[in-house]
């Protein structure tokens, strides 16, 4: 489907949309991204009739604040209305954003013009794409000469939220990674009296793992899954995603390999036929959070990964993405599973008359 034709069926839908909540939003508590009537931030968000963040930036730092916080959301991200429901919506949250930062609400698929925080002119689905936010919600900070601080990707809850804040306004990002942080500031102690450990599956492979690809697709794509002992999100990964059987279902279409995140001496080498351990490619990637997700092609080309909240439709929508080869169309992950939110529901609505 081109992209003006996707366009003017989600407009279509949007115009035809009957069951809203009376809030004016679908409710999101299973985190399964569905079309919603908008994308609202809250009322002390920047409104930006121009979209210059350079000049947001200046008129931050003359009010003495450090700079600027951006969400990237978009319309029927269900975790984005979580987000701004209980993380943006918690008054001591709210109270702690505004003294340190002005914020700004970005459409990712708004080809609005746009300046960027250092100056440079661009649309904003350009923005969006260039800073990677690849999934809704993406928060990225920016000091005040601009340069960004921090990216951080997905749904992010009030205890994370307040830790990743503390963590810019404090400038640890001079000296450690946001994962180092975390772990130092004692936030992963608390799970760590979760009595998960790594659990077997039989849909992961048994080593030795041979993850390397040739130049000619072998016909089953690769994810790599990274977790830990101790970790509560692990274990809520496992008992409703994992065990979901039209995710397992969808599984046996790849192989998965699991590794502990924290293992330092386990030789493997990735799929570009490098060597590595573990914990060593769990920080080359940058992750900050467990589980993560990386996806690769039948060649054995990286073509997604995450580290933010995945729930099962989320979960079901990457698989797909790969599958469906999404990225051969320089697709994003979110205009995907945008297009299947269109998809789903309109089957729901036709199924109901």
């Amino acid at each position: 489907m081109q992209f003006h034709q996707f366009k003017k069926l989600y407009i279509s839908w949007l115009a035809t949309l009957f069951f809203v909540s009376g809030s004016g939003l679908v409710q999101a508590k299973d985190f399964d991204d569905s079309i919603s009537y908008g994308n609202k931030y809250p009322e002390w968000f920047k409104e930006l009739p121009f979209h210059d963040l350079e000049q947001a930036r200046e008129e931050a730092f003359r009010n003495g604040k450090q700079g600027l916080m951006v969400v990237f959301g978009t319309q029927g991200c269900s975790y984005c209305e979580v987000f701004v429901k209980k993380s943006l919506g918690d008054p001591e949250l709210s109270s702690i954003v505004k003294r340190y930062f002005d914020s700004v609400g970005l459409e990712i698929f708004d080809d609005a013009e746009m300046v960027s925080p250092n100056g440079k002119p661009l649309s904003i689905k350009q923005f969006a794409k260039k800073v990677g936010a690849e999934f809704s919600p993406t928060l990225v900070f920016y000091d005040s000469s601009g340069k960004r601080v921090l990216r951080v990707t997905g749904y992010q809850s009030p205890k994370r939220f307040k830790h990743i804040l503390n963590y810019v306004i404090n400038k640890h990002y001079r000296v450690e990674t946001l994962s180092d942080y975390f772990r130092h500031a004692s936030v992963e102690s608390r799970n760590s009296r979760n009595k998960y450990s790594l659990k077997h599956d039989s849909l992961f492979s048994q080593p030795p793992h041979m993850l390397q690809r040739g130049h000619i697709a072998t016909g089953q794509p690769l994810m790599v899954l990274f977790e830990k002992a101790g970790c509560a999100e692990c274990n809520d990964f496992h008992k409703n995603v994992l065990a979901n059987q039209g995710v397992r279902n969808t599984l046996k279409e790849f192989e998965v390999v699991r590794f502990d995140s924290t293992d330092g001496k386990t030789a493997i080498r990735m799929p570009n036929g490098r060597l590595t351990t573990p914990a060593s490619w769990f920080k080359r990637m940058k992750f900050s959070r467990l589980p993560a997700l990386i996806f690769f092609n039948g060649k054995g080309e990286q073509v997604l990964e995450t580290d933010a909240l995945v729930k099962r439709q989320r979960m079901m929508n990457s698989l797909n993405f790969v599958l469906e080869r999404a990225y051969e169309k320089n697709w994003t992950y979110q205009r995907f599973a945008r297009m299947k939110g269109i998809e789903r529901n309109m089957k729901q609505r036709m199924s109901r008359n």
